[in-house]
């Protein structure tokens, strides 16, 4: 009976939170960033409750763009969650009687993070969005009403759209035009459109642009953006216009060049503009092209001479991928982190016939050259190497790597199996490398269980060898 008693009393003091007034509740998540607040909705029916979303029906009152600006746009002391419906009148049902069709789902946080959620029964697609913020907009009525022009301005800080249509375009262009201290604007799943230009002031920092793969032009001028992400086609056209302060650029082009065709004097006038970043995260297949088109960087008339991180994306490394790597680094002076990501999920694309070059084709046949006309990286640190299969151009690259770095610390390959190795180069047989198998439980243990020396151009069996040596080194 005691032991009964006091299992419910445990049990009263586990759920005491739960049983708090709903809008004490709001105002502990509202401590919580907005992703985060969201997902204890999974905790319980109660904490599920207060993500209820609120339902605005854009007919009632022939409710305006502007009515709806202001409703993200003001400050709130707890994360709102709202359901933007489109209904229409029907003469046999009562006004309460009628749904609308949800056209939206909308979440705004206390920190001033706005994500919308555009519904994919929207069949029109948007081709052109173009973004401009002004110290004052005019607002049309979102039904078709008369102009009705207003003055109005928003805190936001962060904005997530995802899915765009007509009915949407015009409420997207007045949240951005009044936004006058947004920092950030992700674009996301956004098909059919093609043509993107945003003009933005000096609060602007971060742009990402995903999953958009119809896109053919993309225009901004933010004078102080930061980050500039894009995942896609590669777009014909990309100007970044008064963007002297970017840091940060991915151009994640896993679909390919898309419609358009393959044009190195377009790439390289983008790439001039992002000369000057720190980061780069870039699909390997772009510098490849480029100098199977007949591209030498080292002749450019401009380096990355501030490039510290280098991220390449793709779905395999062979000999040209391995050498337009190398031929590429000989314009990153400065570059102290290599990142090489290989995953053959990504898909082969296979290189267009190019009609003219640059320069006669350059790359190389044998690794002897490669190693010849690859410059010192004098400031490379780290080299992280994922996907490693042990393919030779890929053993051959590690070893040029090994070579031309000669304050490397640290480089670590992983298998598509995520096993882990650190290599490094033997003293008295420059032609070697080490691997030191690490596991989790050993890295926390500070403990090395096998030192194995393996030839560079090892066969399919490495693995095998691997296993007998280390069988033969223990004790």
């Amino acid at each position: 009976m005691i032991l009964h008693q006091k299992n419910k009393m445990e049990d009263k003091r586990c759920d005491f939170i739960s049983s708090l007034p709903s809008d004490i509740l709001r105002r502990i998540i509202s401590f919580l960033a907005l992703e985060q607040a969201m997902k204890t909705s999974a905790l319980s029916t109660v904490w599920r409750s207060l993500w209820v979303p609120v339902e605005v029906n854009l007919h009632e009152a022939n409710r305006e763009i502007k009515d709806i600006v202001d409703l993200f746009s003001k400050p709130y002391e707890s994360h709102q969650v709202w359901k933007l419906c489109l209904s229409f009148q029907d003469s046999k049902r009562a006004p309460s009687e009628m749904k609308g069709e949800i056209i939206a789902l909308a979440a705004k946080g206390v920190d001033e993070e706005l994500y919308l959620d555009f519904s994919e029964r929207q069949k029109e697609q948007v081709k052109n969005l173009c973004l401009k913020l002004e110290s004052c907009c005019s607002c049309h009525s979102l039904l078709g009403h008369p102009p009705h022009a207003a003055t109005f301005s928003s805190t936001l800080k962060m904005l997530h759209v995802r899915r765009l249509s007509n009915l949407s375009k015009d409420v997207i262009s007045a949240l951005f035009s009044s936004s006058q201290f947004l920092e950030s604007l992700n674009l996301e799943g956004c098909n059919g459109l093609q043509s993107l230009d945003i003009e933005a002031n000096h609060f602007l920092r971060s742009l990402k642009v995903i999953d958009c793969p119809d896109m053919i032009n993309i225009s901004v001028s933010a004078i102080n953006l930061r980050s500039f992400w894009y995942q896609g086609i590669l777009p014909h056209q990309v100007h970044l216009k008064n963007t002297s302060d970017l840091v940060e650029v991915m151009l994640d082009l896993r679909n390919g060049s898309g419609p358009s065709e393959f044009d190195c004097e377009d790439v390289l006038s983008l790439l001039a503009t992002l000369k000057d970043i720190e980061v780069l995260r870039v699909s390997g297949w772009l510098f490849e092209w480029l100098c199977l088109g007949g591209v030498i960087f080292r002749r450019l008339d401009f380096n990355f001479n501030k490039l510290k991180q280098l991220s390449w994306m793709d779905s395999a490394m062979n000999n040209t991928k391995r050498d337009s790597l190398a031929c590429f680094l000989n314009i990153c002076p400065s570059l102290e982190k290599l990142l090489i990501e290989i995953d053959p999920n990504r898909g082969h694309l296979p290189c267009p016939y190019f009609h003219h070059y640059w320069h006669e084709p350059h790359l190389w046949m044998d690794y002897t050259s490669v190693m010849s006309n690859t410059s010192q990286l004098e400031h490379l640190k780290v080299v992280e190497f994922m996907g490693y299969t042990n393919e030779e151009d890929q053993s051959l690259l590690i070893d040029l790597l090994l070579k031309k770095g000669s304050l490397l610390e640290s480089v670590t390959v992983t298998s598509p199996q995520h096993h882990s190795w650190q290599v490094a180069k033997i003293p008295d047989d420059q032609s070697q490398l080490s691997q030191t198998w690490q596991s989790g439980n050993q890295q926390k243990q500070n403990a090395v269980l096998s030192l194995i020396k393996f030839i560079i151009r090892i066969q399919n069996s490495l693995f095998t060898r691997i296993a007998l040596l280390h069988k033969n080194a223990t004790p």
